[in-house]
């Protein structure tokens, strides 16, 4: 928890972008995995703890703009509790921990509200992710699931706040970078031909846990690196694979880390691993080195997916104008993805409150392939913390689909990529801090990036 002062500031800054109204924070609950008392990891909503930091279960709050004041609801801890649980702060003792005076209990919070509405104050609320918000709402102010309306300016006021990361919350991702590098490098030093994926994730997430930190989301460590997001962790490692891993730390306050990073099998890659490998790195690269304020993310994305392009038409797979080729979208069959995301309390920071706020500023997102995928895509400012992730992809069903339409002919050799069709996917994904003046990767530890670095690590 960072010092009160600050959670004090962050809701003072709140009141004042708001102006009046209700502001309504929901807690999260414990969850069940397959019964009540064997829960899933408790993990507090973002903006709950954003602006209360307490990494408690069952707890609510306002903040009555009109009334000036700040209130925590929540439940006292019973001997029954305490025989379970050990002995907690108590509800006002948490309070105080952040400057908050004011504790009722749950059951009052209805009243409140109640009479806030009764008194027609606008009762403000954000987007709902997990069923026990829709219940609460339900509970609280009759809206019915599937019918709730977010308050846009709430959002908004929370997403220009959350956006730009102070210094203690720079320091908080730093070290989730530096645990996340840690994973990495033991996964780097690790992994053997014959080891199962479960094998080198049991590394990996020891990683985390030895330096007192869950993980930001579940682990990707896999041979079959053309499927994007996969969590199955029960193939056998074979000489020629390469495992493609991406996984992060969650530092105790909730700031996350997130890199990926793609090893061969063997103490070396293939020479045509090798070169689809270089194409990646010059991708990464060249995106990092654009970064600065004022520059739209999302013509740094299509600065990677042209650089892309251009790599793969030098070993033969793509051919014509490149610039047309990105703009219509024929990069996509390698690069079906976007170049980033934010990060900060969330992997995929505020991607509760909508992509459209946190990466876009309002505006409308492409509906095109590939461009679709892009979660970031306006104009950087300093301390915007975001992932720079190109990756290239052999997807066999996306090559059988796309050759079946004759699409994008022009731009993509088709003979030449069914030859690629066992490849897989690769990619390696950095964390990025906007500066006054540029950018800096984050962390203190340095993953291996380039093929040689890699190799020598082996």
């Amino acid at each position: 928890m960072f010092a009160k002062e600050i959670y004090i500031d962050r809701r003072t800054q709140l009141k004042k972008t708001m102006g009046s109204g209700l502001l309504l924070f929901l807690g999260n609950e414990e969850s069940g995995m397959n019964y009540a008392d064997n829960t899933y990891r408790f993990r507090q909503d973002s903006s709950f703890l954003y602006f209360f930091g307490l990494n408690f279960a069952g707890l609510s709050a306002v903040i009555d703009i009109d009334e000036d004041k700040e209130i925590v609801f929540g439940h006292e801890l019973t001997i029954d509790d305490i025989v379970w649980m050990g002995t907690q702060p108590t509800l006002h003792e948490k309070a105080q921990r952040i400057g908050v005076d004011h504790t009722l209990p749950t059951a009052e919070l209805k009243k409140y509200v109640k009479k806030a509405i009764d008194k027609r104050q606008p009762v403000h609320y954000l987007p709902t992710y997990r069923p026990e918000h829709q219940v609460k709402l339900f509970h609280l102010l009759n809206v019915k699931p599937g019918t709730e309306r977010p308050s846009v300016p709430f959002i908004r006021a929370i997403v220009e706040m959350r956006n730009h990361k102070r210094a203690e919350e720079i320091a908080e991702i730093d070290r989730a970078c530096d645990v996340t590098a840690q994973m990495h490098t033991a996964a780097m030093k690790t992994l053997q031909v014959g080891m199962k994926e479960y094998e080198v994730t049991a590394v990996i997430e020891a990683a985390a846990q030895q330096n007192g930190c869950p993980l930001a989301f579940p682990t990707i460590a896999t041979v079959c690196g053309q499927t994007l997001h996969n969590h199955v962790h029960i193939h056998s490692v074979k000489e020629g694979d390469m495992l493609l891993v991406d996984a992060g730390a969650e530092t105790p306050m909730g700031y996350a880390g997130d890199m990926s990073s793609t090893i061969p099998a063997g103490k070396q890659f293939s020479d045509r691993q090798r070169e689809i490998y270089d194409i990646q790195v010059a991708a990464h690269q060249a995106a990092v080195t654009a970064l600065k304020p004022g520059v739209p993310f999302e013509d740094i994305h299509k600065l990677a997916c042209r650089t892309l392009f251009d790599g793969l038409k030098a070993v033969g797979l793509t051919k014509g104008d490149t610039h047309e080729a990105v703009e219509a979208g024929a990069h996509a069959m390698f690069f079906p993805c976007g170049l980033g995301h934010m990060m900060g309390l969330d992997v995929h920071d505020m991607e509760n409150l909508g992509e459209v706020w946190v990466g876009y500023n309002g505006q409308p997102k492409s509906t095109v392939f590939g461009l679709k995928s892009l979660r970031l895509a306006r104009p950087l400012e300093p301390g915007f913390v975001l992932t720079i992730e190109p990756g290239i992809y052999f997807i066999p069903e996306l090559i059988d689909y796309w050759k079946s339409e004759h699409r994008f002919a022009d731009f993509i050799n088709y003979e030449k990529l069914e030859t690629y069709k066992d490849f897989t996917g690769l990619r390696n994904e950095e964390d990025y801090l906007i500066t006054e003046t540029g950018a800096r990767r984050l962390g203190h530890i340095y993953v291996p990036l380039a093929a040689d670095e890699v190799e020598a690590l082996r």
